[in-house]
């Protein structure tokens, strides 16, 4: 097993990650949402290794980061509604799910062989220097093993995958704290398939009324898996009490008796919230277990602006794992002849 190298994003560390990643190795990096692992997405080999290091499953699309709209709409068909939504909110954290075009350079496996493809021009200096540097499109999921609690500094990734990639370029805490929105705009409406970054209520004013997500089927984006972003210890929501065998994820003025906690935002802000999450549920699940506590209580979080992005991945990560399986089962299931 190899160490990771871990990179500054200075000039020397960026030009030795692009050309790691040109050349078909795996560099995590960060961007304002949280630390992606990277792979040139025009290499099958590349995409293969990201595929096997996250031990993803191959239905579940990743998304492309470009360094401008230009780059990415070169990959997929924008309409006039797609180039206004980047002009408000690229670079930044929105993910536009669009059809692929037929000469694109992404091989199919990026998009999980779906006819769509989901894109983004990350606002991270540093990531898109790297996107610059690397001169091809970069897959790039959450830089952790698939399913678990996504990371937001280069220290997470090395504690989840130190030795299985070639680099980290390090450029300290991820801002937000969550994912990219994803919205679908291959419909007749936009869809949100993923609450994230931009907040609903944003991208509601720019592109109109938003449709709901309908149940079931294969996934169309990241992060839309039943079971996902979870730690090792059980989440229980909206918890209105706590006992001293559990951990505490507070939000405001924390419940009395925890055996440890993590608040989010003593002030109950969302934006803070949001930039805490990751860290939190990583603290609680590492220093919970070596303590021996059997769970971590989360008390209710606001489904308002960036909180219905926390809420979404705090009811994923307390979902059933055997609930991801079973769809890892029904997907491939329905491909069979």
């Amino acid at each position: 097993m190899v160490e990771t190298g871990r990179l500054a994003p200075d000039r020397e560390g960026i030009a030795r990650a692009a050309a790691l990643l040109r050349a078909g190795y795996l560099v995590a990096f960060a961007t304002e949402t949280v630390y992606g692992l990277g792979a040139d997405a025009t290499n099958e080999a590349a995409v293969a290794a990201l595929f096997d290091v996250k031990a993803r499953p191959l239905f579940n699309p990743l998304i492309c980061h470009y360094a401008s709209a230009e780059a990415a709409f070169s990959d997929v068909a924008a309409g006039p509604l797609a180039e206004r939504l980047a002009q408000h909110f690229w670079p930044g954290p929105l993910t536009l799910v669009l059809p692929r075009r037929d000469r694109t350079r992404v091989v199919p496996a990026v998009s999980a062989h779906l006819p769509t493809l989901a894109v983004r021009v990350p606002a991270s200096p540093a990531a898109r220097a790297l996107l610059a540097a690397a001169r091809v499109p970069i897959a790039a999921p959450s830089a952790n093993p698939s399913g678990r609690v996504s990371p937001t500094t280069a220290g997470h990734v090395l504690s989840d995958l130190d030795g299985r990639i070639a680099a980290v370029l390090d450029a300290g805490s991820a801002t937000i704290g969550v994912e990219s929105s994803v919205l679908d705009l291959t419909g007749e409406q936009p869809v949100l398939l993923r609450p994230g970054g931009v907040t609903a209520e944003a991208l509601a004013a720019v592109a109109g009324p938003l449709a709901a997500r309908a149940p079931g089927g294969a996934p169309r984006a990241p992060g839309m898996l039943a079971s996902h972003y979870a730690p090792r210890l059980p989440l229980r929501l909206d918890a209105t009490d706590v006992g001293s065998e559990e951990a505490l994820l507070a939000f405001g003025a924390p419940l009395a008796g925890a055996g440890l906690t993590f608040n989010l935002s003593q002030g109950r802000d969302l934006t803070e919230a949001a930039a805490r999450l990751f860290h939190g549920l990583r603290f609680l699940d590492s220093e919970g277990r070596r303590s021996g506590l059997a769970g971590i209580a989360v008390m209710p979080i606001p489904e308002q602006g960036l909180g219905r992005a926390i809420v979404d991945r705090l009811a994923r990560a307390a979902a059933p794992r055997r609930a991801e399986l079973a769809e890892k089962v029904r997907v491939a299931g329905s491909g069979m002849a």
